[in-house]
């Protein structure tokens, strides 16, 4: 195996709404980068493998799949197999992640990017590698909407970040103020890159507890958290709901994201009946959110 070579399948995506197929790659349990080429109306999807075989195996697994994917929307025009060098791959991406203002007070800042903050903003550097959690996705951005909001208004301090991928949410939440934070995502590698973006943002320690499992596994350090933030996939929600009401403290406050807007009223009532009220939703391109608070 080449320790420096990375060996891709790349989807030209001419899809209406590209989100939607970073959703499928998602549930076929890919690591892959997206971005978009606003100029000619279309998008890229590469998947990342160490070993060439498996790059040529994922391209033949997903264009069976292609006439059913267009059903639902999604019109992948080409697939192409190539390789890059790991120190390449780090380059090409980073021309797609900007500075992103969330709100008068919360900005998130790449860490390659200069930003010479206003009084009062607080700044999220991120380094996303190979993990979920720029800002830029509209389920993501909601989360840190509603952390930002809710922490101000209702003095929050304790935090759940289940699925924290990057770790963007946490270091958000420790930024504006919460002091107890425990996060987990199923993938170690980012929960590796979790830990880096801590020691980027110069958390203190002990701030945030991360933690390598699946939520069905995850053992919480504490009994129930005045917030939540789960930014999972849907079926995983629906399949976890009662352990996921569990994390949240009488009156406390449940963020859904990750979901398609299609799946969404199935799992808002599925979680409704388990002692949730929604009371807020935001919906952008394919992707519903929502907010609930445990009654």
């Amino acid at each position: 195996m080449d320790n420096d070579t990375l060996f891709c399948c790349k989807l030209k995506d001419e899809s209406a709404d590209q989100d939607l197929t970073t959703e499928f790659l998602t549930a076929l349990d890919y690591d892959f980068s997206s971005w978009e080429d606003l100029e000619n109306h279309h998008a890229f999807h590469t998947l990342y493998f160490a070993e060439e075989a498996d790059a040529a195996a994922a391209k033949a697994r997903i264009e069976p799949m292609l006439p059913e994917w267009k059903e639902f929307g999604i019109n992948i025009e080409s697939i192409e197999l190539f390789s890059i060098k790991r120190e390449d791959w780090s380059e090409v991406w980073k021309k797609y992640f900007h500075i992103l203002h969330i709100s008068d007070r919360l900005v998130i800042k790449p860490s390659w990017l200069e930003y010479t903050p206003k009084p009062g903003q607080k700044i999220v550097e991120i380094d996303p590698g190979m993990s979920f959690g720029t800002g830029q996705h509209a389920t993501t951005a909601y989360c840190l909407k509603m952390i930002d909001k809710l922490i101000d208004d209702e003095n929050i301090t304790t935090f759940l970040d289940a699925g924290c991928g990057s770790g963007i949410l946490s270091i958000a939440a420790a930024k504006l103020g919460c002091k107890k934070i425990d996060a987990f995502d199923i993938d170690p590698d980012s929960t590796t890159i979790a830990v880096e973006n801590i020691e980027i943002n110069k958390i203190a320690p002990g701030n945030i507890s991360l933690q390598t499992a699946d939520v069905a596994k995850f053992a919480a350090p504490r009994k129930t958290y005045d917030l939540v933030a789960a930014n999972i996939l849907a079926h995983i929600l629906r399949e976890n709901r009662d352990k996921i009401v569990s994390f949240v403290k009488p009156a406390g406050k449940l963020i859904l994201a990750g979901i398609l807007t299609s799946d969404f009223e199935n799992t808002a009532q599925h979680f409704s009946k388990a002692d949730l009220e929604q009371i807020d939703s935001f919906t952008e391109k394919e992707w519903t959110s929502g907010l609930f608070v445990k009654k």
